[in-house]
């Protein structure tokens, strides 16, 4: 039975019960019911054991270095599912002390599995809101890393950091301007569509888009602007409105 086929109340106590099992984990320093939380087959149980490890690493600060070590522990195994806890739960730690975890992060980069490097974009995603300025610097480490499949992790887990401060992120998507792997193009231009639909996004993205040399990604990005503010519901601007800001601010780039 999975973790949604409970009611409210088994799901409660389910995750009062894993709290108190991972904390005696931790207190005695050991790992076994983390382990196998970690890699369970329900996404869901998965979730609630990183979620606690970050929930446990904020309110106990006698326990952190445990926890670090417990991490440290789990991105080692052999199972994928618990290499990507570790990943999501350094991304829940990394909310408010991204030091500490950075190593982690960057063996996900590299890591073999697919599910687990896609787990390091959720991360810098959510440490990106929370905790900007480390996540923009790890961004900027990795940005021009001669693997592609890095670049188009990191560029894609600054996204949602991005669709509140398009500001923060725009320089470094800059930077990959003549980016020539198709799949890292196609995320650069599909975050520039996510950055510029929220309330003055659209605005500090095209003034940012007129500065670059690179016409041709330029176009590709501004038909995948009014592809999202077509598509999408809660857009600042509707599609017209989207469509006549751009053709007046960059009526001057050809």
């Amino acid at each position: 039975m999975g973790f949604y086929d409970l009611s409210k109340e088994e799901r409660t106590a389910l995750i009062n019960e894993m709290e108190a099992t991972i904390l005696n984990d931790l207190h005695r320093k050991q790992w076994t019911e983390i382990f196998t939380y970690a890699a369970d087959r329900d996404t869901y149980i998965r979730k609630q054991a990183y979620t606690i490890l970050g929930k446990i690493y904020k309110a106990d600060s006698a326990l952190r270095h445990t926890i670090l070590t417990t991490i440290k522990e789990l991105i080692t195994a052999r199972d994928e599912k618990i290499r990507q806890t570790a990943i999501y739960a350094s991304g829940e730690i990394g909310k408010i002390d991204a030091a500490p975890v950075i190593d982690v992060l960057e063996k996900g980069l590299k890591d073999r599995h697919h599910a687990v490097r896609n787990g390091v974009i959720g991360a810098l995603k959510q440490m990106g809101e929370k905790n900007p300025e480390p996540t923009i610097m790890f961004a900027a480490n990795h940005i021009h890393d001669p693997d592609p499949e890095i670049r188009r992790q990191v560029i894609h887990g600054i996204e949602l950091r991005g669709r509140t401060h398009p500001e923060d992120i725009l320089p470094l998507l800059r930077e990959r301007q003549h980016e020539s792997h198709k799949r890292v193009k196609e995320t650069i231009i599909h975050v520039l569509g996510q950055i510029s639909y929220k309330r003055g996004g659209l605005e500090k993205v095209i003034h940012h888009l007129t500065t670059w040399e690179n016409k041709e990604i330029v176009a590709q990005a501004v038909k995948e602007i009014i592809t999202i503010h077509q598509r999408e519901s809660s857009t600042a601007k509707t599609a017209a409105q989207a469509q006549e800001y751009i053709a007046k601010k960059m009526k001057d780039f050809e």
